[in-house]
C-alpha cells in the first residue's frame, strides 16, 4: 500500500512539472489525457466492477460541461466549476439509472444511449443553448484569488482534480461497497438471493460513476472554454469505453493509459492521414487479439504486477 502511495506521489511530482520541461502543445496533450482518463475511470467504475456497459456515459460528461459553461459565464468560482456541474450530473444519472437498472445487458446498453442521443436532440435545437454551435467563450474560474487563465495555474488546478478522482475512485473499489460490486458483476442473482439490495447498489454506483463523469465534462469545458452537444454523442462514450478496454477493463487507471494511447494515436497518426480512424481500429483489433486485458493486463503477465 505504501509502496503504490509512493508511486502515485512519484507520478504526480513528474506530472506537476512537465510545463517546465514541455513545450505547450505537449502541456495539453497531457492535460486533455488527464481529462479524458477521469471519464474513462467513471465508465470503468460501472463497467469493470458492476458489469454494467454503458453507451449512454457521455450524458453525463455532457451535463456537467454545459452547467459548468452557463455557470461560469455568470460567476467564475468554484461553486460554479465544479459544485454545479458535479450536482447536475449526479441528479441526471439519479434519473436515468432509476430507469436504466431495471434492464441489464443490451437493453441498459440501448437505454442509456437513447438518454443520451435525447440530450443531444435537446442541446441540438436550443437556442439559448447555442443550438449546433454550442456555448462558447467560457471563462477559466478564479479560486481563492488565483486566476486559473494561467497556462501553470490551470495545470496544477487540473492535477489536484485529477488526483482526487482518481482516489477517490480507488477508495470506492477498495471498499465494501466495491466488493459488493464486483460480487454483482460476477453473480447478480446470488447477491440478491444473500440479501443485498442489488438494484440500489448499482444505481448508487451510476450516481457517483455519472458525479466524476459530470467533473470530467466541467474540466473539459474549462479546458477548451466551448462546449457543443456533440458531448452526448454516442462517438463520446464509443471514445471512452476504447480507452477503458484498451488501458484494461476492471483496473481503474488503466483508463488513465488507455487515454494516452488513443489521445496520442489520434495526435500523432492524424498528422501523417486523415484515415487515422482506420489504424485505431486496427489497433483495437489487437488489443481485443492478443491483449484482451488491455495494457495493465499484459503488464501483469510480463513483469507480475499485482491488482
Amino acid at each position: 500500500m505504501t509502496i503504490k502511495l509512493a508511486g502515485f506521489a512519484f507520478v504526480l511530482l513528474v506530472l506537476a512539472s512537465a510545463p517546465a520541461f514541455l513545450g505547450a502543445y505537449p502541456v495539453k496533450l497531457l492535460q486533455e489525457i488527464l481529462i479524458w482518463g477521469v471519464f474513462a475511470m467513471s465508465l470503468d467504475l460501472i463497467m469493470g466492477y458492476a458489469g454494467m456497459v454503458s453507451f449512454g456515459h457521455s450524458a453525463f460528461f455532457g451535463v456537467g460541461g454545459y452547467v459548468a459553461a452557463l455557470a461560469l459565464s455568470r460567476d467564475a468560482g468554484v461553486v460554479s466549476a465544479l459544485v454545479l456541474p458535479a450536482l447536475a450530473a449526479a441528479l441526471a444519472a439519479l434519473v436515468i439509472g432509476f430507469f436504466s437498472i431495471r434492464v441489464s445487458g443490451v437493453y441498459f446498453i440501448m437505454l442509456t444511449l437513447a438518454f443520451s442521443q435525447m440530450f443531444y436532440a435537446v442541446t441540438f435545437q436550443a437556442a439559448w443553448l447555442g443550438a449546433e454551435d454550442g456555448i462558447v467563450g467560457v471563462p477559466r474560474p478564479r479560486i481563492a484569488g488565483v486566476d486559473l487563465g494561467d497556462a501553470r495555474g490551470f495545470h496544477l488546478y487540473l492535477l489536484v482534480l485529477v488526483a482526487l478522482a482518481a482516489l477517490a475512485s480507488w477508495r470506492i473499489v477498495q471498499s465494501p461497497f466495491g466488493h459488493v460490486l464486483r460480487g454483482i458483476q460476477e453473480n447478480e442473482a446470488r447477491m440478491q438471493a444473500v440479501g443485498y439490495a442489488v438494484q440500489r447498489y448499482k444505481l448508487l454506483a451510476l450516481v457517483i460513476a455519472g458525479t466524476i463523469a459530470g467533473v470530467a465534462g466541467s474540466l473539459y469545458t474549462q479546458f477548451v472554454g466551448s462546449i457543443t452537444p456533440d458531448a452526448f454523442l454516442w462517438t463520446t462514450s464509443g471514445e471512452a469505453l476504447l480507452m477503458v478496454i484498451i488501458g484494461g477493463t476492471g483496473t481503474l487507471f488503466g483508463g488513465v493509459l488507455g487515454a494516452a494511447a488513443f489521445i496520442l494515436l489520434q495526435s500523432l497518426v492524424s498528422s501523417y492521414t486523415e484515415r487515422w480512424m482506420l489504424i485505431l481500429g486496427l489497433t483495437f483489433i489487437l488489443f481485443v487479439l492478443f491483449a484482451p486485458g488491455g495494457v495493465i493486463g499484459a503488464l501483469k503477465g510480463r513483469i507480475g504486477l499485482r491488482a
